[in-house]
């Protein structure tokens, strides 16, 4: 309650003057009584100390111990304590939404630095500094593609995260795009502005697509997966998108995350979203500033790469700092370990007559169950979250750094 000033009856009264009113009642005298509570049944004022008290108990109840193995785009991931600690920093603070120019050096500096990881794990030549989150990076990815190419047909892949798809769906018939879902890549796609592969896909695949001719070839991607697997840029991707969840971000019940883009650079110009580029003041000192930009990206509707305006700058802050502070070899570590974790689930699991349906997976994969339902809800009971319902007989299972040998035990022991 920083700054907070009670507002005392003299004040009340001043107020009630410069409105034209005789008291507070007067504001709501064209509210009908019918319609009005007579009295909020509030209990009796408490103490800030008892209300504390109060609090600790109710949160008490929650039960929020549990061992979680669900996945689909939100993960478990460790998330070292200093990030919060250092991302509440004044070098940070800005008194302009981070699509502006007259952004802080600090805040511009970290979006240069996120910039430069990005390009670092997939390859690419340019990033922006994030967008919405991994479904909008999509999106924005297609309308992309469509305006490189000024072809309105698309093709995707099936087995894209289905959240992702309802976003496209949205982007898409708005600009009149026609997108068609497919189980797998036609031989022939010069018809296409684009090819859209999600690798790992929704349900754990590995996916390495082939570049085609005579259309751009989309990847999205999980970001962490890139500290073990090849970047998209060795096998042709024109753009690489995708969330930064994993990233230092916690799960927050399913957002706030971010999305990341990353192009080629013949086509930056198209690429939507903040960019920063770094250089020189007049006085010769490092400046950051945002670059490669038209004023039509921010007040013309019609001339802009997007109309989304929301750049995840905290988020992608947290992101980068997250990728400073573990390091190359602790990002590949926490890959290694989800993956392993993973495999190890899926052996275990296999060895007790329940099959993985993957061929070849990163840290998520399918189970095959009798019933889905009370197989998650057995699970539920001896708390643990055991991933998410497919169908009827079928279970997204992930793992990540965070789960433990003993949970990976008592999975397999409880299923």
């Amino acid at each position: 309650m920083k700054n907070f000033l009670v507002h005392n009856d003299e004040i009340k009264q001043q107020m009630c003057k410069e409105a034209g009113i005789n008291s507070v009642e007067d504001l709501f005298k064209q509210i009908p009584q019918s319609v009005r509570m007579k009295e909020l049944n509030l209990p009796d004022a408490l103490s800030e100390m008892d209300t504390q008290k109060i609090i600790k108990s109710i949160a008490k109840e929650n039960n929020s111990d549990y061992a979680i193995f669900a996945g689909g785009g939100i993960y478990n991931k460790f998330i070292p304590a200093c990030i919060s600690q250092v991302a509440s920093r004044f070098e940070f603070n800005t008194a302009y939404t981070p699509y502006q120019p007259e952004i802080s050096q600090g805040t511009l500096q970290v979006m240069y630095e996120f910039q430069t990881m990005i390009c670092r794990l997939t390859g690419m030549d340019i990033s922006n500094a994030t967008v919405y989150d991994g479904g909008t990076a999509c999106a924005e990815s297609i309308l992309m593609a469509c305006r490189i190419s000024k072809k309105y047909k698309v093709c995707i892949l099936n087995s894209i995260n289905p959240e992702y798809k309802q976003v496209i769906e949205t982007y898409t018939y708005s600009q009149h795009i026609k997108v068609d879902w497919v189980d797998e890549i036609p031989s022939d796609t010069k018809e296409y502005a684009c090819v859209l592969v999600q690798t790992p896909d929704y349900y754990g695949e590995i996916i390495e697509p082939i570049k085609s001719e005579g259309c751009l070839l989309v990847v999205c991607c999980d970001i962490s997966s890139l500290a073990i697997l090849k970047p998209p840029s060795e096998y042709g991707a024109d753009i690489v998108v995708g969330d930064i969840q994993t990233l230092g971000i916690p799960m927050n019940y399913g957002g706030p995350t971010a999305g990341f883009m990353a192009c080629k650079e013949k086509f930056m110009r198209q690429l939507p979203g903040r960019l920063a580029g770094r250089t020189l003041d007049k006085d010769g000192n490092q400046a950051f500033c945002l670059t490669i930009q038209t004023r039509e990206q921010h007040i013309k509707r019609e001339k802009a790469t997007s109309n989304i305006c929301s750049n995840q700058a905290l988020i992608g802050l947290c992101a980068t700092l997250y990728l400073s502070v573990m390091g190359e070899k602790g990002f590949k570590q926490a890959s290694y370990l989800s993956s392993k974790n993973a495999h190890s689930l899926s052996e275990k699991l296999a060895k007790k007559g329940i099959p993985t349906l993957n061929r070849n997976f990163y840290n998520e994969f399918v189970i095959k169950v009798e019933n889905a339902d009370k197989t998650l809800a057995k699970l539920k009971e001896n708390n643990i979250l055991g991933g998410i319902k497919i169908d009827e007989d079928k279970i997204l299972v992930a793992a990540t750094e965070m789960n433990s040998e003993s949970e990976i035990e008592a999975y397999v022991s409880t299923i």
